[in-house]
């Protein structure tokens, strides 16, 4: 069977390099590195290390995903090659490595044994400079993938592969989606290395700086403001619970399904005169009192054990993505009215037998 061994070069310097990851360097025969833009790889030339590089796969392609496959598939033709060969990335392997992730999905496909001996990653050195304890809530993010619904403001959160300007722009505004412009963010720079960078600075300035590579990384630390808590579908839990809760509001706690029945029909109602109206702030208040009644609605039926908001979503997700096979499966509408007929149809064979 081929083998491909996979090495982590540590977070930094040469002196973060574990002993056991730099005996298996100094031993490989067959020596390949995702990058050579580390702090390490300059040190292990100094001391005569032979490799090749895959930098300039990454001038090949306009998608990452397409670089990193690239790099799976020229692996798997050196093992069959070599039999025996050595891959190295930065950090430890299976920490924002999607090389690594792609080598051990395809390994037994390509029959070859995917070993790990792993480095230090850099969160350690990371989690020291900012001082944060995990434990606490930490939220570990990947730029290129980031979207604001993976955020939550209430936790710790990291960002990796924040390399140049294009990236930061893109993840500024994914941040200011939830966190206020003024937010202070902080700027890693090669953490726990010799050229280890900190600059603390507003959100809003993050696409301005110039310490941008390969290894910067974003604290953004956590926030209690309402501008950014109250825009989270979990604060709405926990304000509906609170309040039919033990010393929650008299009157949400004695409404019923039946009670509520009047204000629902009344807020549809002011949504209605809302749109007729063109006033696009009334309508998103009116929107929430909609949705005000919806989480009423759903925190009775948890607090009598029938169902809850989860329960509702996933109603709704369900009945979308089976009544809209032409988005979300392999058949293609073109014409408003098809869909129309084609929702109809699904819903009478859901209610058969009902």
């Amino acid at each position: 069977m081929y083998s491909i061994h996979v090495l982590g070069l540590g977070a930094g310097d040469l002196q973060q390099m574990t002993l056991g990851v730099y005996k298996e360097i100094q031993q490989a025969k067959q020596l390949y590195l995702r990058t050579k833009e580390h702090p390490v790889v300059q040190e292990l030339e100094e001391q005569g290390l032979q490799y090749q590089a895959f930098d300039a796969i990454y001038e090949q392609h306009e998608q990452f995903e397409q670089v990193y496959q690239h790099i799976t598939d020229a692996l798997f033709a050196a093992v069959k090659q070599h039999h025996v060969i050595h891959y190295a990335v930065p950090g430890h392997p299976l920490v924002a490595e999607k090389t690594v992730q792609l080598l051990l999905e395809q390994a037994a496909h390509q029959q070859c044994q995917i070993n790990i001996l792993g480095g230090q990653s850099f969160l350690d050195p990371l989690l020291a400079s900012i001082q944060v304890d995990p434990v606490e809530g930490l939220g570990f993010h990947d730029a290129l993938r980031l979207q604001a619904h993976h955020l939550q403001p209430q936790q710790h959160t990291v960002i990796t592969q924040v390399y140049d300007s294009y990236v930061a722009s893109e993840v500024k505004l994914t941040l200011m989606d939830i966190f206020p412009d003024e937010h202070p963010i902080t700027v890693v720079q090669a953490a726990g290395s010799s050229q280890e960078k900190l600059l603390s600075i507003p959100l809003y300035e993050l696409d301005r700086i110039t310490l941008l590579s390969n290894l910067t990384a974003l604290y953004v630390p956590p926030t209690q403001e309402p501008e950014a808590v109250n825009r989270q579908y979990y604060r709405s839990r926990e304000i509906f619970r609170q309040l039919r809760g033990p010393d929650g509001c008299p009157w949400d706690k004695e409404q019923t399904h039946q009670s509520l029945t009047k204000y629902l029909l009344e807020e549809a109602s002011e949504v209605v005169q809302a749109i007729e109206e063109g006033d696009i702030d009334h309508l998103v208040e009116e929107l929430g009192d909609v949705l005000l009644q919806v989480f009423l609605h759903a925190q009775i039926g948890e607090d009598e054990g029938l169902f809850n908001m989860e329960d509702v979503i996933q109603s709704l997700n369900d009945k979308m993505i089976r009544r809209h096979p032409h988005v979300f499966g392999q058949k293609k509408l073109e014409q408003a009215e098809d869909v129309i007929e084609q929702w109809e149809r699904i819903k009478r064979e859901e209610q058969q037998g009902k």
